[in-house]
């Protein structure tokens, strides 16, 4: 079996055991660019689960990215692969809702309300205008509905999945626009669901009081957690 795990810094354990939230914030490693530090990433909740387990492991989350680089990047993972569907387990974790992606002159960034992306001078002002007229309600409505197709994607193909997410719910959601995931989502619609809020109501704490992101003995809890929804959803 394979377990495929995508998301952002949540999944990518940024600051666990170090400083980094990428590999190219250590002098050591600028070769790795933005990829996980390897350190937090031994100890990520993905890691863990996949030794529990014993299956090979696949990551393609980044700090910081958006749902728009996390569906872009697992559907090209699923354009390459070519083990048997049944022999595959998607975990993935959802990142804020309003989080975009640009592609510029050949290279993809991500984009967030913060004001403290960096992107070429020549999209200073569209950045701007982005973070002026972010539309919270719109970004949460039109995530759900290309979380939901992708969704719906991976039944058609067989490929086992459980979504979560991160920070953001969809909570506020209309009830209208509401849909049945059964066990292939973990509490979508619950605030109390989601990784941040679920770990800090199980004690533990952020890495420091201005981080969002937690050790590894959080990152060991969540794994518990998750292995033990997967098999009291039959999904092994």
């Amino acid at each position: 079996m394979i377990l495929y795990v995508n998301g952002d810094s949540h999944t990518a354990a940024a600051e666990a055991v170090n400083a980094h939230a990428f590999a190219e914030d250590d002098p050591l490693l600028p070769h790795l660019g933005r990829l996980p530090h390897p350190d937090n990433l031994r100890v990520s909740w993905g890691r863990l689960l996949a030794d529990t387990l014993k299956s090979h492991f696949k990551c393609d989350a980044e700090s910081a990215a958006s749902n728009s680089r996390i569906l872009r990047t697992t559907r090209a993972w699923m354009d390459s692969v070519t083990h048997d569907a049944r022999e595959i387990l998607m975990v993935i974790q959802w990142s804020t809702w309003e989080r975009r992606e640009w592609y510029i002159d050949g290279r993809y960034y991500q984009i967030n309300a913060s004001g403290q992306d960096h992107v070429p001078d020549n999209h200073r002002q569209a950045y701007k205008e982005y973070i002026a007229g972010v539309d919270w309600n719109l970004c949460r409505r039109d995530s759900h509905k290309e979380i939901w197709r992708l969704h719906e994607e991976l039944q058609d193909l067989g490929i086992r999945h459980v979504f979560f997410n991160g920070n953001s719910d969809f909570s506020a959601i209309d009830q209208k626009d509401k849909v049945t995931w059964g066990s292939s989502y973990i509490g979508p619609y619950d605030a109390g669901a989601t990784f941040n809020q679920w770990l800090l109501d199980h004690g533990y704490q952020t890495v420091a009081p201005n981080s969002w992101h937690f050790g590894r003995d959080a990152h060991a809890a969540w794994a518990r957690f998750v292995l033990q929804y997967i098999v009291q959803s039959k999904m092994l």
